[in-house]
């Protein structure tokens, strides 16, 4: 019996990231926790990061092998796996690292707190210097002051706050509660791209109260991340930004009722359109052929992008002709 399943997607290529992710774990002052690795199809398979590992972690480890699903199949085989006897689910990529009072602290909030959902801050890092903590989200927002030590908030309208910037939310610091556990999927079919915003948000209505703590929960590891491999000269980009932008529409439906809301959504739907434009504008400057077929499919959806396209051009016109004046 663990009162905690700990959750890994596993998908790597380098030898020695998935044992350090499990030490972090392993290092952990709460130590009442199982761990369910989920090997999707992993060119490492995971057996071979295992083999030779300490018998007092293999017991506490159950691998489960798919054919690959990308992370949010991974995720979702890795809750559907969890022991009926865990309270909570903690999600911890493998290219990440716990801080050694991840597990204590949130198991400590959610239960003080009869909390559902749970986040950490991320440790900061010039790779993520996109990343803010809770600290500064109760200095920008807000909010209800819940505990000093550590620093634990609870945002009245929390959907409505991460709607406009989520920079504050990582899944390697999150720790969700059986009721949200059971029932929220991530969409396997949104693969490299803002799966993990529509799970933040279907967890986050679904959970009867979420608390949000400022010690840092996670550390970026610096192993190989699909997500973060990805450039905007990358084949995959405007796949990219096409799953963030279906992802944004289902979002904007959710929140149809909420002006606030949509607006905030709009903006990001407006980026995603922008960056899938230039990334293709890039690709015939290098006399490289547009996706033409996935950009049909995106008006096909989403005839707005034409008007992007024509705003992008007309800027860029404007642009070449004030450089020749």
């Amino acid at each position: 019996m663990a009162t905690v399943t700990v959750v890994i997607p596993f998908f790597q290529k380098e030898a020695g990231i998935l044992c350090r992710a499990l030490k972090s774990i392993f290092d952990q002052t709460y130590q009442d926790f199982t761990i369910v690795i989920v090997d999707d199809e992993s060119p490492l398979p995971a057996e071979i990061e295992l083999k030779d590992i300490d018998p007092a972690w293999e017991e506490r480890i159950k691998v489960v092998k798919q054919p690959n699903g990308g992370p949010g199949a991974a995720r979702n085989t890795g809750l559907d796996n969890v022991p009926a006897d865990s309270r909570f689910v903690a999600l911890l990529d493998s290219d990440d690292i716990w801080l050694p009072d991840h597990l204590k602290n949130a198991v400590d909030g959610m239960t003080r707190f009869n909390a559902e959902c749970y986040w950490a801050s991320m440790q900061a890092s010039d790779e993520f210097y996109y990343h803010f903590g809770m600290a500064e989200l109760e200095r920008q927002e807000g909010g209800e002051r819940l505990s000093d030590h550590p620093l634990i908030i609870e945002m009245p309208d929390l959907a409505s706050t991460m709607l406009k910037n989520w920079s504050f939310l990582h899944l390697s610091c999150m720790v969700i509660g059986r009721p949200v556990f059971e029932t929220v999927r991530f969409d396997p079919a949104l693969r490299l791209a803002a799966e993990d915003v529509l799970f933040f948000v279907d967890c986050i209505l679904k959970a009867k109260r979420t608390v949000l703590c400022d010690d840092p929960g996670a550390a970026r590891g610096m192993g190989i991340n699909i997500f973060h491999s990805i450039d905007n000269r990358s084949p995959q980009f405007l796949k990219q930004q096409f799953n963030t932008w279906v992802a944004l529409d289902t979002l904007e439906e959710r929140f149809r009722t909420r002006p606030g809301d949509v607006a905030s959504i709009a903006q990001y739907k407006n980026t995603a359109r922008r960056q899938a434009l230039w990334s293709q504008a890039g690709r015939m400057k290098r006399r490289q052929s547009p996706d033409l077929g996935l950009l049909a499919r995106w008006v096909m959806r989403d005839p707005a992008i034409l008007r992007a396209a024509f705003q992008l051009g007309a800027s860029k016109l404007g642009i070449n002709a004030g450089a020749r004046t």
